[in-house]
Formats: structure tokens, C-alpha cells, sequence
């Protein structure tokens, strides 16, 4: 392979000659070989890099730090990397020590050397375009690479925020689909009260709608951001009208209205917004593995479970058992959720170790929040298209559940009292009669007001949905 020599402060570095990337991503491909997961995996993330630069070069062409030959180069190359060329070359480890100074290397390189090529110069040859003292410059990684993952925050989570809601009205167009099938409602396991299956799906896409609004609300945390900080938040390098100007223009290259941190030595320390981000994904995963659990437990069966509702079959179930299938969908969505919520431990415990003026471990926080926002995202599209779009009620098996539940005697109490309803239910569950007949045998009620009563058990619950329509 064709190399060029390139040297950096710890001596020379051979580099592939074709490569944009320079000297410290090559020492960072060496010391970082742990995941196999480089960086462009999260196109975001890279895409926020090169918009930070561009914005950096704007603002330090006002300043008159570079001249417009140079900034208009280092933008022309970022403007490449944000319609999403070159990001092959952004490859060093997710999982880097150096508080993400390799990856923020990576973005000075590889964006020095596309603005080299478009100056007429070689890749390599600095003394024209230098990716620390040009591409760099009133920057540090300590302030670029957290407003990086801010914005990559924001941009995926308003991907999983679309893909919650196409969910959300999936299961919302069950609710109505479903609005007169009545069912018996469980609490601990156990046969409650009646409902409607509408209802129950109703429910599903309201816990959904909540958590898009708290995930949304958890973004505009991710606004106030640290560019012009540098090192720990003293600005030293950067010229005093710096952060204004490059946070007008992040503003208006990203679309994204960021604004600076009241106090630039705690923004640059803390890294409390990624922890609330954290615990906001692991609640929407949480909330997404309840629904697929209890997706799992109404199709169970087909003949010795609940049997409830049918998942549409997505793939024969078993390598010896005929005639098996699987929801294997709406597990998926449960391992995802345990992944999310492993990932929530180490947000944790990686804000927990950052010691005094900057966190080192943000590497690992934003690749897991980064993950666990794709995974979600990926899996939330699944659930809809593979199993709640085609979810059926098994009306027949309702009905004749509905009829004989012992949950029904709940709706006699006001006319025979608690312990005759208890009665009533105990006996119904013994010889297998219904609600009805038990009433009418014991001379508790005729049979029209006793009828009339159960069925006020259900009229309830269907007024509800029709209102909630």
C-alpha cells in the first residue's frame, strides 16, 4: 500500500496515500481496535461534526482569522460531509479514550485535506491548510465534540420521534377497529372487570403519545450548548466575539436555535442532559417492552393461552415443531428494551466518573444514546409494519370468555351487595355456570334485571370509547 509520512507532535506517522484522514486518526486506528464500530455508523454525529466547522470557519472568516479562500474551502469540504460523502473516512473506534479527541482529529483531518485538494495542494501538505491551526481554530474538542453529540441527539431523536407517532396511530386505528369488542380486563393476572379490547389498544397509543412529548421536551435541553469554551471554559484561544458569531452560524447551517450555557465551566464538566436523555429513552423503551409483553400474552396460545388476539405470522417458529410461530416481532422489542436499559447504566456510571473539569467518557455516552435511539427508532418500525398493522381479534374466543367470567358479578353489587356478588362469582367459578343463571337460580334477581345489570358492565365502557372517538 502507498503511503505519505505525516508527522504530528510524537514524531512520523505513515498514512495510506489515498486516505483523507491524517497522522492522529492514524495513531487512534492503532490504540482504539475495541468495538469494530467506527464512527460513521453514526452518520448524525458526523454530519453535526462538519456542520460545527463550517460554522467555525464562517466565524472565524468574520474575524478575520482565516481568509475567505480558506474558509470557503474548509466550508465547501464540510458542506460534502453534511450531504453525506466521505463519512468512510471518519473511522476511528466508537470506544476511544481522549475524551473524543480522536474523533474530533478524525473531522479536522479529513476536512483539511478535501480543503487542501480544493486550494490545488496535496493531500498532507499543511503548511497551506493546517487541520489544527485552520480547521480547528478557536476550537477545542472539549467544546465541539459534546455540541456534535448535542446535535446528533436532536436530529435522531426527531427520527424516533416520527417513527413513535406512525406507531402511535397504528394503534390508534386498532382502538377503533376494536371499539365493540368486549373482553374482560385483567389486573395481577387476574380476571377484573369488562372492557374493550378498542380500549385496550387505545391505551397503548396514548402511552406512546406521552413519552414523543416528554422525548421532545428532553431535546430542547440539548440547545444550550458549550462552542467557544474550549478547553474547560475559560475561551482561551478563541477571540472574545468568537462564540457569538459561530453560534449564529451553527444556528443557521443546522437549522437547530442553539444558544450558550450560562456558565461555560460547568457546561463543559456536566454532562447532566445526556443523563436525562438516558433516562428518557430507557423509559420509552420500557414503555414499548410492556406493550410487546402484553402483545405477547393476548396472542398466546394459539389453543392453551390467552389466544385473544392473532399477530400476523412473520416466520415458521421452531426447527421441530410443526405448525409453531412465534412473536417474534414484539420480542424484539423486548431485547431492545433490555439493551436500552443496560445502556442507561452506563450514561450513568460513565457521568459518574468524569472527574473535575471535563468528562472523558463521553465516547461511550454518545454511542450508546446514539444506538439506543437507532435501535429504537428501527424497532419501533417493526412493531408497526410487522405486527400492530396486522394484529385481528379473536371475537369468537372473547365472547364466549366474556360470558362466563366471574369478573361480570362485580356489576351486580349495587342491587345484592358484595357478599352475595362473591358469592354468585365463587360459585361460577366452580361448576362453570354463568353469572346469569347463578343469579336467577338463587332467586337474587329476575332474570331481565339481572341481564340488564350485566350488561351495564359493558355499556359504560363502550360510551368511553365512543367519546374518546
Amino acid at each position: 500500500m502507498t503511503t505519505r509520512i505525516e508527522t504530528d507532535s510524537l514524531g512520523d506517522v505513515p498514512v495510506p496515500a489515498t486516505a483523507y484522514w491524517g497522522a492522529h486518526t492514524a495513531r487512534a486506528l492503532e490504540n482504539f481496535t475495541i468495538s469494530g464500530t467506527p464512527v460513521s455508523r453514526h452518520p448524525h454525529l458526523v454530519r453535526s461534526l462538519a456542520m460545527i466547522k463550517n460554522a467555525a470557519a464562517q466565524a472565524n472568516c468574520e474575524l478575520g482569522i482565516l481568509n475567505p479562500r480558506e474558509a470557503t474551502a474548509i466550508r465547501e469540504a464540510c458542506l460534502e460531509i453534511q450531504d453525506g460523502n466521505h463519512h468512510e473516512q471518519f473511522c476511528v473506534d466508537v470506544i476511544q479514550g481522549g475524551a473524543g479527541t480522536s474523533t474530533n482529529m478524525n473531522a479536522n483531518e479529513v476536512i483539511a485535506n478535501l480543503a487542501l485538494e480544493k486550494l490545488g495542494h496535496r493531500r498532507g501538505e499543511y503548511q497551506h491548510l493546517h487541520p489544527i491551526d485552520h480547521v480547528n481554530r478557536c476550537q477545542s474538542t472539549n467544546d465541539t465534540y459534546p455540541t456534535a453529540i448535542k446535535l446528533a441527539l436532536i436530529f435522531a431523536t426527531a427520527e424516533l420521534n416520527r417513527e413513535l407517532g406512525k406507531l402511535a396511530e397504528s394503534a390508534r386505528s386498532k382502538g377503533a377497529e376494536f371499539a365493540d369488542v368486549v373482553k374482560m380486563g385483567r389486573t395481577q393476572l387476574q380476571d377484573a372487570v369488562p372492557m374493550t379490547l378498542g380500549q385496550e389498544f387505545n391505551a397503548f397509543a396514548a402511552m406512546l403519545e406521552e413519552d414523543r412529548s416528554r422525548l421532545m421536551e428532553s431535546t430542547a435541553l440539548m440547545l444550550e450548548c458549550s462552542l467557544g469554551a474550549t478547553a474547560i471554559g475559560t475561551g482561551i484561544t478563541a477571540e472574545p466575539r468568537y462564540q457569538q458569531l459561530v453560534l449564529r452560524a451553527l444556528s443557521e447551517i443546522s437549522g437547530v436555535p442553539v444558544f450558550p450555557a450560562a456558565d461555560l465551566i460547568e457546561a463543559t464538566s456536566d454532562v447532566g442532559v445526556f443523563m436525562h436523555m438516558s433516562g428518557m429513552l430507557k423509559r420509552t423503551a420500557i414503555k414499548l417492552s410492556k406493550i410487546s409483553s402484553d402483545l405477547r400474552l393476548l396472542s398466546s396460545g394459539p389453543q392453551n393461552g390467552f389466544g385473544e388476539i392473532i399477530l400476523p405470522p412473520r416466520q415458521a417458529g421452531s426447527s421441530i415443531m410443526p405448525g409453531k410461530v412465534n412473536p417474534v416481532i414484539p420480542e424484539t422489542m423486548n431485547q431492545i428494551a433490555f439493551a436500552v436499559a443496560g445502556a442507561d447504566t452506563t450514561v450513568t456510571m460513565a457521568a459518574d466518573n468524569g472527574q473535575l473539569q471535563l468528562n472523558a467518557f463521553e465516547p461511550v455516552i454518545a454511542h450508546v444514546l446514539l444506538q439506543s435511539i437507532s435501535w429504537l427508532e428501527q424497532g419501533s418500525r417493526a412493531l408497526r409494519r410487522y405486527c400492530m398493522e396486522g394484529i385481528e381479534a379473536n371475537t369468537g374466543r372473547l365472547a364466549r370468555q366474556t360470558a362466563v367470567s366471574v369478573g361480570l358479578a362485580t356489576a351486580l353489587i349495587p342491587a345484592i351487595g358484595y357478599a352475595a356478588a362473591a358469592a354468585v362469582a365463587k360459585e361460577a367459578h366452580q361448576d362453570g355456570s354463568t353469572i346469569l343463571d347463578i343469579v336467577t337460580r338463587r332467586n337474587l334477581l329476575d332474570r331481565d334485571t339481572a341481564q340488564l345489570l350485566l350488561e351495564s358492565a359493558v355499556l359504560p365502557v363502550r360510551s368511553a370509547d365512543m367519546s374518546g372517538a
